[in-house]
């Protein structure tokens, strides 16, 4: 699809922001004067009438510096509607912008300021400017306008009394920005079925599903940092079935002898709306995948369409087993497109005590729901979604309407989303990924595969016990040789990005037991495990997002080794006496901790680490700097 079919607009409607700071009587003070200009701005494109008009006649406040969050959110606001007067839905984006100070004022750091944005009787809550980017890429607001509708915003700006220091004389001008987007590409469902390449096809049999089939169709998807394939379309509602190309993380299905999805560990880590879970990490999924989407988990021991006795809804599920099979129709289990080299859990129990799995050749097996094998999460995207760019193939895949950002400069890496690549350290150790924002304020990433030295996986042992430490054998390498410049892992830049240290989860993870014990101290109250420690660099644990594999093990229609994957450590115990890895194929055995394995080390970025370019792709990763 041809970029150019992203038409766009820009409106500018200007809302003066002038903060001025002076010392009286000892005492610092505020005057905010905030006032929207202009007369009504109008875009027309088609039938399109875009409006952003002021209902205000602006603001004058005198109030002490460093204001509570109580204070500010009762301040008058500033308040500005947007109008769609046109007959089409548009994408929108509404960015807070620096305007010129006159040559004698002196900008106030964006540190300093908090903000409350209103919007159709919802609070943001009182937030830290800092969180939404950086000029020009401050984001108030963004989505998509229906033909009529109109969003009325509020908006307060204040000094917050959580930061110390000089503000005399220092001045805040901002404006107010709209980017408006008509063209929108095509539906997810339309593109698909209008063709998927020559090693590719559409299949119709099932009236229920219309499944892409094929070695390797051009289905490849690119959404919330992480590659999908297309599975299948409903024609009911022309919905698509995503699933993961690769294993975002491997986990126990769920306790020995209890085979059913819902209520499994299995369930609860793919829609887990926290920090912890799958579903919390995926990009605005509210407006992306249908939350009320329905999984057929009916046990079976066929390979067949199964009957439709056990049902689960959930935002998220698993591919069952039927569909994995249709996905090869036309060639063979072992060429099939969705397999991927890896072991990997599928939503269908074969028995009261198993669970149906797929092998790193591509054969269906069945294992007991205690064995940790590795998750590739399943969605369906709303027919309403839209593929604005791509072809559909691995080097070039599909992206989406909303998720197709192109210039970030200046953004906030804390802003960004679980999966998407950076560029970090040196050589051929210099991709990592996004993992999550554990600590609320920076970002934590790990090394997008194992540690290298001249295309050999480096190994180490875990340590003389199962306790990850920074004095332990593979703590001290991390926090010694793998951050000494001079090894040629990282620069002193990339070190300078690096929080100084991080709190590391250890809680033991047993056989069949749920992924949250590797953080808390049971799975219900996130209560956190007392099993901790402190220190720079560490290791992903058992459960957490991108602790899967990322490339082939078996070399695709055979079962010969591919050598790019190894086996790694996690920091998770299994037992006074073993520690989880992540094994070459997907799944997670337990060793020793005198066994070497590979490295994948893990950090908190700072929360000031700013994006210069890139978009976040493995070909067009991320590039950082450190902001003030």
């Amino acid at each position: 699809m041809k970029e150019d079919k992203e038409k766009k607009k820009v409106i500018t409607i200007v809302i003066s922001i002038l903060i001025v700071l002076i010392a009286a009587l000892g005492l610092t003070y505020a005057f905010f004067f905030i006032t929207l200009n202009g007369s009504d701005q109008i875009v027309k494109v088609g039938t399109l009438d875009l409006v952003l008009n002021e209902t205000s006649e602006g603001i004058n406040i005198d109030t002490a510096i460093g204001i509570s969050d109580s204070k500010g959110m009762s301040l008058t606001p500033s308040t500005f509607t947007l109008v769609n007067n046109g007959n089409k839905t548009v994408e929108y984006t509404i960015y807070l912008d620096d305007m010129e100070l006159d040559s004698t004022d002196t900008r106030i750091d964006d540190k300093y300021l908090k903000y409350n944005l209103n919007k159709n009787g919802t609070d943001s809550g009182a937030t830290l400017l800092t969180s939404i980017g950086a000029n020009p890429n401050r984001v108030l607001d963004s989505g998509t306008i229906e033909g009529g509708a109109t969003n009325t915003y509020s908006l307060n700006l204040w000094i917050t009394d959580e930061v110390d220091g000089n503000y005399s004389g220092h001045v805040f001008k901002g404006k107010l920005r709209v980017e408006v987007s008509q063209e929108r590409g095509e539906p997810v469902a339309d593109v698909l079925l209008a063709g998927v390449g020559e090693n590719g096809a559409i299949n119709t049999t099932d009236p229920e599903q219309t499944f892409i089939t094929g070695t390797d169709p051009n289905n490849y998807i690119w959404y919330s940092g992480k590659l999908w394939r297309a599975v299948s379309i409903d024609p009911s509602d022309n919905s698509v079935k995503l699933v993961t190309q690769w294993n975002i993380s491997a986990i126990p299905y769920n306790a020995r002898g209890n085979t059913a999805f819902e209520g499994s560990h299995m369930e609860a880590w793919l829609n887990d709306t926290s920090v912890d879970g799958f579903l919390g990490n995926l990009r605005d999924y509210e407006n992306f995948i249908n939350l009320d989407s329905v999984w057929n988990a009916t046990m079976t021991t066929a390979t067949t369409k199964p009957a439709e006795t056990t049902m689960v809804t959930d935002p998220v599920g698993l591919l069952n087993i039927y569909e994995y099979v249709m996905s090869y129709s036309g060639t063979t289990y072992s060429n099939g497109y969705l397999n991927n080299g890896l072991y990997w859990w599928s939503i269908t129990p074969y028995s009261s005590s198993l669970v149906r799995h797929v092998d790193d050749r591509g054969y269906v097996y069945r294992s007991t729901p205690a064995t940790t094998y590795g998750v590739r999460p399943s969605i369906n995207l709303k027919s309403s979604v839209r593929i604005v760019s791509g072809n559909g193939t691995i080097d070039n895949p599909y992206r989406l309407n909303g998720d197709n950002e192109k210039d970030l400069s200046g953004t906030l890496l804390s802003t960004r989303y679980s999966g998407e690549y950076i560029r970090f350290g040196t050589g051929e150790n210099n991709l990592y990924r996004i993992v999550s924002h554990e600590n609320g304020t920076g970002t934590k990433i790990t090394s997008a595969e194992p540690l290298k030295s001249g295309e050999t996986f480096v190994t180490s042992a875990f340590g003389s016990n199962t306790t990850f430490s920074s004095d332990n054998t593979i703590g001290a390498f991390l926090n010694n040789d793998y951050l000494n410049t001079s090894n040629g892992y990282l620069t002193d830049e990339d070190i300078a990005m690096i929080e100084d240290s991080t709190t590391w989860y250890l809680g033991t993870v047993g056989s069949g037991a749920s992924y949250k014990l590797g953080k808390y101290t049971n799975t219900t109250d996130n209560i956190l495990t007392t099993s901790v420690t402190t220190s720079k660099v560490g290791l992903l644990r058992l459960g957490e997002l991108m602790a899967g594999q990322f490339e082939r093990y078996a070399v695709k229609g055979g079962s010969s080794s591919t050598g790019l994957t190894t086996t790694y450590w996690t920091l998770t115990p299994y037992n006074s006496s073993n520690v989880r890895n992540v094994h070459i194929y997907g799944n997670v055995y337990t060793y020793t901790p005198t066994t070497a394995f590979g490295v994948r080390p893990s950090m908190n970025l700072k929360s000031n680490v700013q994006i210069i370019s890139g978009t976040g792709t493995k070909l067009d990763p991320f590039v950082l700097t450190l902001g003030s």
